[in-house]
């Protein structure tokens, strides 16, 4: 069976402008790697609603599934709601379920539930709510979408609660061979090397270190077998 496949949309001006370094990329990568679900890209867009609605529109219909972050608060500039839902061409509305977890959540803390905080509650016709179990506001799953906080504390929290839905596959694997040569000088053994196996991947990976090159050398693959004979012939390459 093929590996499902996903893409990333990280939505947010602070991202683009160097103010906030996202870590929330690196994150799925190894979660979906542990799923079985390959992450073939990933994006950044402003805060812009045709952005937005054009990245979404295209990653949707090139992948299996979508994760966003960012832009689902209860401020002027959280569009990524109205965006997926112009997207999808469907209404968007004050939920009532995600309403009476907010309106629960803010009377437990003694805090007003006010105009602001509903916008959080407001939920694309059709969507499935993701729970946030950090601070109540949720996410939501539409058609292929996944659409999450920005926050990395509260977008792995619902992470945790997506993935064990999605159908994965074989996990992929990877094994390395460190290397004190230069890529010019492995590049064509390598290169025939992994004409050999098309079914696995690999990638080749200079450092410096106390001024000597070096490269790391990567095989990855879902099938371990082949992944071992693969290594032990890379091996021998460069014994």
């Amino acid at each position: 069976m093929t590996n499902p496949t996903a893409a990333m949309l990280v939505i947010g001006d602070e991202i683009l402008s160097g103010r906030t370094r996202d870590s929330n990329m690196h994150h799925l990568a190894q979660r979906l790697t542990e799923h079985g679900i390959r992450l073939l890209e990933a994006r950044v867009v402003a805060d812009d609603h045709a952005g937005i609605i054009a990245a979404v529109n295209d990653l949707r219909a090139r992948f299996d599934h979508v994760f966003t972050s960012g832009g689902i608060g209860p401020t002027h500039d959280d569009i990524t709601a109205d965006a997926i839902a112009a997207a999808f061409g469907v209404a968007i509305t004050h939920r009532a379920d995600a309403m009476a977890r907010l309106q629960a959540h803010y009377d437990r803390a003694g805090v007003p539930f006010n105009e602001a905080r509903q916008r959080m509650a407001r939920i694309p016709d059709g969507a499935a709510l993701i729970d946030n179990p950090v601070s109540t506001a949720p996410g939501f799953t539409l058609g292929n979408v996944h659409v999450m906080a920005g926050v990395p504390n509260i977008f792995e929290a619902m992470l945790a609660g997506v993935i064990p839905t999605l159908t994965g596959g074989a996990p992929l694997l990877s094994q390395s061979l460190r290397i004190n040569r230069g890529e010019g000088e492995i590049a064509s053994p390598f290169g025939a090397l992994a004409a050999d196996y098309p079914d696995l991947s690999m990638g080749s990976y200079p450092f410096i270190q106390n001024g000597a090159h070096g490269t790391n050398l990567v095989i990855r693959g879902t099938d371990a077998a082949r992944l071992d004979q693969a290594m032990v012939r890379l091996a021998a390459l460069f014994a």
